[in-house]
């Protein structure tokens, strides 16, 4: 008989590949394992949806609805992990708030005024008093159903333009509608967030409102002189005195700490680091680097965005979340037929058509980024039971992600409602005003990269054969220039794949790359052919060896500084021979 020890495979495993692994996993930060497994999560999910043509939104919900379930939060660090994504979240928020006051235009504002301030103050005032009898009859706290009012009362901006443009009707007039409204709900969600201290009990202070308000008042208009000051004289400076290095690196960092200082001083003054950002970002909203920034804030927000809705997701109980099945269901039907409902009958108020009018409608049914904000909140000074929070965030977050499915059976909806004679209405013609609506609803244009010598007799050329152009520059004083002539341009830079979504490039019938930098023309040429590989694109090489280059990158011209200048050579030399 062998009288050696037997060893037990379990334990030879467990001692040769767990206990190393557990080790190593101990090694990883556990917020630096939630983000590879949420982020894991998030593209598969979302690649998922996309085969089924669903919204990637509802991805991101289900993401952080299955971390949270599956325990794998209480394994990577429990509470403080989900805090750290929270803070992180919370910047998503910032930069959601700097691109909104960003994407803001007084012009715009007031070319949009009748829709804005009466389509929107109806809006908000009828689904807020439908929301705060609702509460009424739930017989919540005063500050609760305030709270609870205006958080069902606002809708998602972001998910409702991104599906107009995916269904190729961003300026149609019911999409236009839509605007006008939100615009009204970002101007109200930024008054109520300056308030919203009141409203909410601070454990251990009972001092009275009246005090509290005048405190308010003085730290409000301390920052709004400070903002002030900082919009007129202190960013623009800084923003032009950087474009003069043009490094895109210091553009982008000065851009961000813009935002963030401005937030941090808002914050520190009481007032909330989202009325901080939504001002620096108001700051610059007039600003000839509007275009640009846009296209380098706009990755990033869309990365902390991402964390904020899986986020959400993981603050929802699916066990309570199945056992509330019913009210959630409930909800989300109210809360999307009731906003539905007022839209569309303000907008028929306003002369849309029905089909445009429902179009609007559907648009800005659902609940908002701000709605889960709110929320959020509120949850924390602990207004109302878990089991109404979990109610009221699943209710959100589903209508939101039901919000594009929707809008999309909305067109034969209408179809079939003008086939029955219903909407006999004019519709409000939204076209013309400011640079950024002719920018916005452009079509059959061509995009002509650079205003040099060579871009100005080009666009020149286009105009006098009556082709409409979109010229992208980043040179400050053209831009200035080409504005004041009321050019349609941007400033903004043709090698970000964010300034080809801008220029309308899917309408577009020419694109031409007057740079002489053939570096700069291949970049613009990859997003170029990535998007509109059928479109004809014009390039310029200053030297012979880089025509082959971005001809294999799908150039259908180029124009050669060099051959150019010969041909023009030799053929005077022939005349002045000749004379």
């Amino acid at each position: 008989m062998d009288d050696r020890v037997r060893l037990d495979p379990t334990l030879i495993c467990h001692a040769a590949v767990i206990t190393p692994l557990l080790a190593a996993g101990n090694a990883i930060p556990p917020l630096f394992a939630l983000l590879a497994l949420m982020l894991a999560g998030v593209v598969l999910v979302s690649l998922l949806l996309l085969r089924l043509r669903q919204s990637m939104l509802a991805g991101y919900f289900i993401c952080g609805i299955v971390i949270a379930n599956s325990g794998v939060l209480e394994f990577l660090g429990g509470g403080e992990s989900h805090e750290r994504v929270s803070q992180m979240a919370e910047f998503g928020v910032v930069l959601l708030m700097f691109t909104l006051g960003l994407e803001f235009s007084l012009g715009e504002l007031r070319f949009l005024r009748r829709q804005a301030f009466v389509g929107g103050g109806w809006q908000m005032g009828l689904c807020m008093l439908s929301a705060g009898a609702a509460s009424t009859l739930m017989q919540l706290p005063w500050q609760a159903a305030v709270i609870l009012s205006v958080a069902l009362a606002m809708s998602s901006t972001a998910v409702s333009l991104k599906s107009f443009q995916d269904l190729g009707l961003e300026a149609s007039p019911g999409a236009r509608m839509a605007l006008a409204v939100a615009i009204f709900q970002d101007l109200f969600i930024i008054v109520f967030f300056l308030f919203m201290p009141l409203l909410l009990p601070q454990p251990g202070v009972e001092a009275a409102h009246l005090p509290r308000l005048g405190s308010l008042a003085l730290r409000g208009g301390a920052f709004v002189i400070l903002s002030g000051v900082a919009a007129r004289w202190i960013i623009p400076w800084v923003l032009n005195a950087v474009t003069q290095t043009r490094s895109r690196e210091l553009f982008t960092l000065t851009v961000i700490g813009s935002c963030v200082g401005l937030a941090f001083i808002g914050g520190l003054l009481g007032l909330g680091l989202a009325l901080g950002a939504f001002v620096a970002g108001l700051a610059v909203s007039e600003s000839i680097f509007k275009h640009r920034i846009l296209a380098d804030v706009m990755p990033l927000k869309d990365l902390f965005l991402t964390l904020f809705f899986v986020s959400v997701g993981l603050m929802i109980d699916l066990k309570s979340a199945m056992q509330l099945w019913l009210p959630i269901c409930a909800l989300t039907a109210a809360i999307m037929l009731v906003k539905a409902g007022v839209i569309t009958f303000i907008a028929r108020y306003l002369n849309l058509v029905h089909r445009q009018a429902l179009m609007a409608g559907i648009g800005l049914c659902s609940a908002g980024e701000f709605s889960l904000v709110l929320l959020q909140q509120a949850s924390t000074a602990r207004l109302w039971s878990n089991e109404t929070q979990q109610t009221l965030l699943v209710a959100s977050a589903f209508s939101m992600g039901l919000l594009p499915a929707l809008l999309k059976l909305g067109q034969p909806l209408g179809d079939w409602l003008v086939k029955r004679g219903w909407g006999r209405g004019k519709p409000v013609k939204f076209d013309g005003g400011t640079l950024r609506q002719r920018v916005a609803g452009m079509s059959g244009h061509a995009i002509i990269c650079g205003h040099g010598p060579v871009g100005e007799k080009l666009n020149n050329a286009l105009l006098d054969a009556g082709v409409q152009t979109l010229v992208v520059e980043l040179n400050a004083e053209t831009v200035r220039m080409l504005q004041r002539q009321g050019q349609p341009v941007l400033f903004a830079d043709a090698s970000h794949e964010e300034t080809w979504e801008l220029t309308r490039l899917k309408h577009a019938r020419l694109v031409a790359l007057t740079f002489p930098d053939a570096t700069v023309n291949a970049q613009a040429l990859a997003v170029v052919r990535e998007q509109r590989p059928d479109v004809p694109v014009l390039a310029r090489a200053r030297f012979s060896s880089d025509v082959e280059r971005l001809k294999r990158l799908g150039a259908t011209q180029v124009v050669n500084d060099e051959t150019e200048a010969a041909n023009s050579i030799v053929q005077l030399a022939r005349t002045l021979q000749g004379g």
